[in-house]
């Protein structure tokens, strides 16, 4: 699995001109799934968000995780993120998970990733064309992949 973390001061997702998901102050989360994804990388991936220390504290320093800032997340499935580009000008996407792999494995990390946070989080809608707005804060983005843990 992949994810672009964005921490964002707000963020929504529209389908045909219409609000699914939007969040306050929080995480916007691109998350793609791969052919060789599984449950590991669902409880890793999930630990690792609700841990990671990318919200400012009272002296400015990234101390703070989304639960200690009491913020929101935004999810939206993303397999352009497994994109080969090594040949040619159109991108690859032969390592992303098919929807009948990715579809429960999207599933299972947003109820673990909401089992985790102890809330709900807010979501776009598998496969649909998107319009995501943000507003970036700091900026602060993080890319993670399960396969190279670093």
């Amino acid at each position: 699995m992949k994810v672009v973390i964005q921490r964002v001061a707000e963020a929504s997702v529209s389908i045909e001109q219409k609000i699914e998901g939007q969040i306050g102050k929080g995480l916007l989360i691109l998350l793609g799934i791969g052919l060789e994804d599984s449950q590991e990388d669902i409880d890793w991936l999930c630990k690792k968000i609700v841990n990671l220390r990318i919200f400012s504290d009272d002296e400015g320093l990234m101390n703070l995780s989304i639960g200690d800032v009491e913020g929101d997340v935004l999810l939206i499935s993303q397999f352009t993120l497994h994109a080969k580009t090594k040949k040619g000008n159109r991108p690859s996407y032969i390592k992303a998970a098919p929807p009948e792999l990715a579809i429960p494995l999207y599933e299972k990390f947003i109820e673990r990733l909401s089992t985790e946070l102890g809330k709900k989080i807010q979501t776009g809608e598998f496969g649909a064309n998107m319009q995501v707005s943000l507003i970036n804060d700091g900026p602060v983005t993080i890319v993670i992949d399960t396969k190279q843990k670093e």
